[in-house]
């Protein structure tokens, strides 16, 4: 609101005014959100106007069109692609055009998954800046800034695009001008927050082009452009005027460039150079009719990113986890609830529910989800007050959207009026109260899954039945979180997108709950352990044999048993000391890690409680600052599963989970959990990119920073490994990660900073922050051959637990009717091989015919009203790497006709973009001339689907539009 206030509304406004004034001028706008709030509140219908007609004359230009630029380090491709699809679909609704070329020059690091999902969005050329200092320096003295990149090695040629890294110079205009001690070509001023001054008066307003100055200006601009020209290729060099809110005063800063272009034209015989305005688009439309060869670039990303010796930006794949995890819990929330709207509107078409107000709840989420991507959102690097801002527009839209699931339950399966339904979404606090509870439970994925999903209950006596009345295995033991509570661990096995209804009741008869039984250890001083007499206490289920060591309370060792390879295996809790005072050396904040030595053992003391039934095992371990400290700072509680026969056990019984408690911590403390094994790994580690691909990361000694540089962010898995076994794991939020020694893997969970940087002083950018953190990883053991099987569909899993509501019975349960069949066969399961990553009804109106849709809104007749509720939007994303494994890397044909069969009978199906606003036989993207293939032509895309046979070969992320008979 107050960058709306401040400055963001002043941005559209005045820009539009001016560049409507003059034929030449020319502007590029990027994200949405700010956009679509001014066009909504605050533009005028000759605004509007205007808007459309500096579009059409390609003076206005929208590049990247997402509702934010997304941060490329910790987000998820799901979510890159949700904020994407949300902002191009305005677009293109509102005005009918594509966004054609990215603008990506703020986050901190670019992926290699980036270049991918540009490419499939029907990109044509991608442009980044923040690169490590060093190697940015050497690619730009070899004029190798610009290159065809192909992030994915298994997309390889067929989606790479042109790539452009900016100079050292970045995207801000350089402001020093030798003739006077004022800035020049920021002559609007720096925007003031939150009041902007009456007089009109901004600070550090740059000295106006006059008569006496103007030669003088010239010359400065032209030397910054030919100083740049010796870095391209090309003779055409992109000069970025602007920087961070500026343009908020359009008028000032168009009336003085007018006069300075006009000038260096007139006179460009003596500077050799001549300029004009020029969007993204202009400037790589000539950079492609030079037609060069350029050298290709393979799937290396450019992360972590470091700007000087001791900048090393990679705090920030840690700062702010509890932002970092809702802000995944909202995601994967708004996954299950697009599905399961989906799924009622195709198969309650007679609903009583109003799909215009279900819609309105969802887009509230995705509209949360989409702006927590920017790259000051998810990061952890905003001020505490927008902080606050981003959790609650996501609480708000998961409020919403829980309720919208609950009332379409309480719709299918017409319950009393008095049998309120109210929905908890993994949320361990509701307690049930005493009286018969049903639980519904409903699983996002198109895979069928067995796990346990955990609530509270007040007693230790309680029994579970499913929907005929037959009792389900269930385990209740003391609660981690309360002492008056109990955890109810209820094992589920649910078909794809498909709910089932439990009912828990207070214990009658005999088919009780097995009960965890707990038995506490004494708690153990490490400094004084005896090293030689191990006593180890074995915890075992079908998969795994845990040993743990009785002297120190610590874990010994695994033991995959199907191969009988064991890995030792021990873990400890570190803390980072920063330094706070810029006078004393580099610091750690928000963004940048600066440890001042190597990490701290926290604890010399470890307490432990085993708690221990038929179904699971718990391991808890408190870490104590000493022996006799009465609270500790950290907790692991480790739980293992034990899969009753009839059950498909196989994903539970290799998944070791971890939960973690830390903090609050001391100021100026990063804390990390070391896991040490004796595996060879010559400190190799592998992490994700997005949730996407496997980026390799091997240990690099530098002069200075050596441990922050070699840290690198992990949005959904690690794993490091030898000749014969692997350690993985799995995480349901983005954490920074490293191995710092031979056989090592150190996650970063928590951060607590404070620094007496001005800048971070500010903009209240200090990381004081003092909460509890509880995230959860996954550790899977096992060989190559092994894990790679598990791993993927395992991430998943983890990323999309069930969603869990509760509801109270009252009086006598109805026959569940309905619902038998829904617990029998799932309307659509794909192969372990797929994810069908998108099921949803966008809702929007456009026209899918691009030739209808431009005519439509040039006569004005964009569709108003009411949403589209007969498009469905369908993504499938083939998990695997050419290949990486000799069956499931195959590629695989899928008949959608059957596949939707559980849907309904499908009528049409379209092929789109990846964003959905390209008919991919439409899409011919520029094909730039390579090393690889000199000859030069368009790129398409994909093979069509003929008669709705798809084949989807590894790595890929196909989109569609279905509709179906009779919608």
């Amino acid at each position: 609101k107050e960058s709306m206030h401040a400055y963001a509304a002043n941005v559209y406004t005045s820009v539009v005014e001016e560049l409507t004034k003059g034929k030449q001028r020319k502007f590029i706008a990027v994200e949405q959100e700010f956009f679509r709030l001014w066009w909504d509140a605050i533009a005028t219908d000759m605004h509007k106007q205007q808007v459309h007609q500096l579009l059409q004359e390609g003076r206005l230009e929208f590049v990247i069109g997402g509702q934010v630029m997304h941060d490329e380090a910790v987000t998820l491709i799901d979510d890159q692609i949700l904020q994407l699809t949300e902002g191009h679909g305005f677009l293109y609704e509102t005005f009918g055009i594509r966004p054609q070329f990215s603008w990506h020059v703020d986050p901190f690091g670019a992926s290699a998954t980036t270049p991918t999902l540009f490419a499939l969005s029907g990109f044509n050329a991608h442009l980044i800046s923040r690169i490590d200092y060093d190697l940015k320096a050497d690619m730009q003295k070899n004029k190798k800034l610009q290159f065809v990149w192909q992030g994915s090695p298994s997309l390889s040629e067929r989606q790479e695009i042109f790539t452009h890294v900016m100079d050292q110079y970045s995207y801000c205009t350089p402001s020093q001008i030798p003739f006077s001690n004022r800035s020049g070509f920021y002559w609007n001023g720096i925007a003031a927050f939150p009041d902007p001054p009456k007089d009109g008066v901004y600070p550090n307003m740059s000295l106006p082009v006059t008569d006496t100055n103007i030669h003088l200006y010239a010359k400065t601009m032209v030397a910054n452009i030919k100083e740049r020209a010796s870095w391209f290729r090309t003779s055409d060099v992109l000069w970025p005027w602007g920087c961070d809110k500026q343009f908020f005063n359009a008028s000032v800063q168009y009336s003085n460039m007018d006069l300075l272009l006009d000038y260096v034209n007139k006179h460009s015989d003596e500077f050799g150079v001549t300029v004009r305005y020029a969007t993204v688009g202009d400037y790589f439309q000539a950079v492609y009719s030079r037609n060069l060869t350029w050298e290709i670039r393979d799937s290396q990303d450019f992360l972590p990113y470091s700007t000087e010796p001791f900048q090393a930006w990679t705090g920030f794949y840690t700062s702010r986890s509890t932002l970092k995890g809702i802000a995944r819990r909202a995601s994967s929330l708004l996954y299950a609830g697009e599905s399961f709207f989906t799924l009622y509107v195709l198969k309650h078409p007679a609903s009583s529910i109003c799909k215009c107000r279900a819609l309105k709840q969802l887009q509230s989420l995705r509209w949360a989800v989409s702006e927590v991507q920017h790259h000051d959102g998810i990061t952890g690097t905003e001020s505490p007050k927008v902080k606050d801002m981003y959790m609650n527009n996501l609480m708000y839209g998961m409020f919403n959207v829980k309720k919208l699931m609950a009332s379409i339950i309480f719709d299918m399966n017409n319950a009393k009026k008095n049998g309120e339904v109210y929905s908890s979404v993994y949320n361990i606090d509701s307690g049930i109260p005493d009286i018969d509870q049903y639980v519904v439970v409903y699983n996002p994925l198109a895979w069928n899954i067995t796990t346990f999903v955990t609530i509270a209950v007040s007693h230790l006596a309680v029994s579970v039945y499913d929907e005929l009345g037959h009792s389900v295995p269930a385990q209740v033991q003391s609660s981690v979180e309360s002492h008056s509570a109990y955890d109810l661990y209820i094992l589920v096995a649910i078909s794809g997108l498909s709910y089932r209804k439990y009912s828990v009741k207070p214990l009658n008869g005999k088919q009780s709950a097995f009960i965890g039984r707990s038995v506490k250890y004494k708690r153990k001083d490490l400094t004084r352990a005896d090293q030689q007499s191990q006593q180890l206490f074995p915890v075992v289920n079908n998969c795994y044999q845990v040993l743990f060591d009785q002297n120190t309370n610590l874990m010994h060792s695994i033991t995959e048993r199907e191969t009988n390879q064991t890995i030792q295996l021990t873990q400890e809790f570190l803390e980072y000391h920063a330094n706070g005072d810029v006078t004393k050396g580099p610091i750690s904040d928000n963004y940048l890690f600066a440890p001042n030595a190597s990490a701290v053992s926290v604890s010399k003391a470890v307490g432990l409680e085993l708690v221990s039934g038929n179904l699971i095992t718990e391991i808890r371990q408190y870490f104590y600052s000493n022996v006799t400290a009465r609270d500790y700072a950290y907790a692991v509680y480790t739980r293992i599963y034990t899969v009753p026969e009839g059950y498909d056990g196989k994903l539970l019984c290799h998944r070791i989970e971890q939960e973690y408690s830390v903090g609050p911590l001391e100021l100026n403390r990063e804390a990390v959990l070391r896991t040490s094994t004796n595996l060879n790994t010559r400190q190799l580690l592998y992490t994700d990119s997005n949730g996407y691909q496997i980026q390799k990361r091997p240990f690099k000694a530098y002069v200075n920073n050596t441990v922050a540089r070699n840290y690198y962010p992990m949005v959904q898995t690690a794993y490091t490994e030898d000749d014969t076994m692997r350690l993985m794991l799995l995480t349901e939020r983005a954490h920074g990660v490293s191995s710092q020694g031979n056989g090592q893997v150190e996650v970063m969970l928590h951060r607590r900073l404070w620094n007496n940087l001005q800048w971070d002083l500010n903009y209240n950018l200090t990381l004081n922050d003092s909460s509890v953190v509880r995230p959860v990883i996954w550790l899977i053991v096992g060989t190559k051959s092994v894990t790679n099987i598990l791993y993927r569909t395992s991430g998943l899993a983890l990323e999309h637990r069930p969603v869990v509501m509760f509801g109270a019975l009252s009086g006598k349960p109805k026959v569940p009717g309905q619902l038998q069949q829904n617990s029998v066969s799932s309307p659509v399961t794909v192969p372990p091989n797929l994810h069908l990553q998108t099921l949803s009804i966008p809702g929007w109106r456009y026209s899918s015919n691009h030739a209808e849709q431009v005519h439509s809104i040039r006569m004005g007749k964009q569709k108003q009203g009411d949403a589209d509720f007969s498009r469905v939007l369908l993504r499938i994303r083939h998990l695997y790497e050419v290949g990486e494994d000799p069956v499931l890397s195959q590629p695989v044909m899928v008949n959608m006709k059957s596949l939707l069969k559980g849907l309904g009978s499908v009528a049409l199906v379209e092929e789109r973009s990846l964003t959905g606003i390209w008919d991919v036989n439409a899409l011919k993207r520029w094909k730039w001339k390579t090393t690889q293939y000199p000859s030069k032509g368009f790129s398409n895309s994909t093979d069509t689907s003929e008669n709705c046979i798809v084949t989807v070969h590894p790595k890929e992320i196909r989109t569609f539009f279905i509709y179906f008979e009779g919608r």
